[in-house]
């Protein structure tokens, strides 16, 4: 035995059975190791990122492009260690790069950045189609559009707008600054009484359809100011009446508390009002002086102010009434013998009229007729009636003279 190690041959023999079965060892290390890479490892997961922003890489100052959505999806795959972080913080960059092309329409990958290279990557879409066409700038005045304008408070009107700025900038290609017809911004006035002031809106470009086209200005908002009126205009009351009073009345005056009143309405309005008539007083109704309270008839778009939403209107009547067989009184008759003898009853009527208030309450106790006698000599005589009556009353009696008799 020894004398085979001392043997060169010998060792030289185990020394290659040694590297042979080495090699052996090692060959199947290695296909062992590339057999289990192939086999998805059962740690790996899969995630979906939705709404990741696309974005372009291009000569922005020269082309402007088409066709690319503004977001797509991206489902990652791998351990969860190398994923998690990838999806907590979404910390990842997809991009079309278009740098090497010229105008025209062309299918391109969406690539990616920022992604490990030990996760498998699937972006939906894959590849999208885009149109790169000539960037044209050009200046557009903005205008502003008003919503709801007929909603604005009954009486109030809108004055001049401002915008600033006055022009936006906008930019797009070419083929598409050829179809825009209009720049704008929006206002809604509904319900609006007071003025605007520096109100910030977006900008809004359209096409000479009206159609919205997708294209950058510059500023991307205006800021607007609009003054809200209120006009007004005072003029004379007019009161109007329907029907017909009673026979025993007539309208003595009739005068409504305020002479003019204050009105509301847009100027053009305003323009064609020359005084503002109440609502009709029905006169078959009245049958006594005093105030009543009536609207006003606004014309359509006129208002006034809420105090002023009913006004007095002070009616003083004159009435006109018979107080029948009042008698006829006889004095001085200086011991002689004096009697009537027509009318028989020695009594006439009376016609008395004046303010209903003075006329209305009175009776026959508050009116005194007689005759004087005073040096008429025996015989027949005819002599007038002679009243006493209250102030502001007009009387009238049915006879103005009677017939007496004197006797001693």
């Amino acid at each position: 035995m020894d004398n085979w190690f001392n043997s060169k041959w010998f060792v030289r023999a185990v020394s290659l059975a040694f590297a042979i079965l080495l090699s052996v060892f090692v060959h199947f290390e290695s296909s062992s190791t590339q057999s289990d890479s192939r086999v998805p490892s059962k740690t790996n997961k899969v995630e979906t990122l939705y709404d990741i922003p696309l974005h372009i890489k291009i000569d922005s100052d020269r082309y402007v492009v088409s066709g690319v959505p503004e977001t797509v999806n991206v489902s990652l795959e791998g351990t969860t260690s190398v994923l998690t972080p990838i999806v907590m913080q979404r910390n990842i960059e997809l991009f079309v790069d278009l740098r090497d092309k010229e105008e025209g329409s062309y299918t391109v990958d969406i690539e990616h950045e920022k992604i490990p290279s030990e996760l498998s990557v699937y972006i939906d879409p894959k590849t999208i189609d885009v149109d790169i066409e000539e960037r044209a700038t050009e200046q557009f005045p903005i205008s502003v559009d008003f919503i709801d304008e007929d909603k604005l408070p009954v009486g109030y009107e809108l004055g001049e707008a401002e915008v600033k700025p006055e022009v936006a900038e906008v930019t797009s290609a070419k083929s598409v600054m050829e179809q825009i017809g209009i720049v704008k911004v929006y206002i809604d006035v509904a319900d609006l009484d007071e003025s605007v002031n520096n109100r910030e809106v977006p900008i809004n470009v359209y096409d000479n359809q009206g159609n919205a086209l997708s294209v950058k200005s510059d500023p991307e908002s205006a800021v607007v100011s609009v003054d809200v009126d209120n006009p007004s205009k005072t003029v004379p009351i007019n009161v109007t009446t329907t029907g017909e009073l009673a026979e025993e009345f007539d309208i003595s005056s009739m005068t409504p508390k305020l002479d003019d009143i204050e009105i509301f309405a847009t100027n053009a309005t305003l323009e064609n009002i020359d005084e503002l008539s109440t609502e009709e007083i029905d006169l078959s109704e009245v049958t006594e002086s005093g105030t009543i309270d009536v609207a006003f008839d606004l014309p359509e778009g006129v208002v006034v102010s809420e105090e002023n939403e009913t006004i007095g209107v002070e009616i003083e009547l004159e009435q006109t009434r018979t107080i029948d067989d009042v008698p006829i009184e006889i004095e001085d008759q200086a011991g002689q013998d004096v009697s009537i003898s027509d009318p028989e009853n020695g009594m006439t009527n009376l016609t008395i009229s004046g303010l209903d208030k003075d006329v209305s309450e009175l009776t026959a106790e508050d009116f005194r007729l007689f005759v004087e006698t005073d040096g008429l000599t025996e015989g027949v005589h005819e002599v007038p009636v002679l009243i006493e009556s209250p102030d502001d009353v007009d009387v009238e009696t049915e006879i103005e003279e009677v017939t007496i008799e004197v006797s001693s």
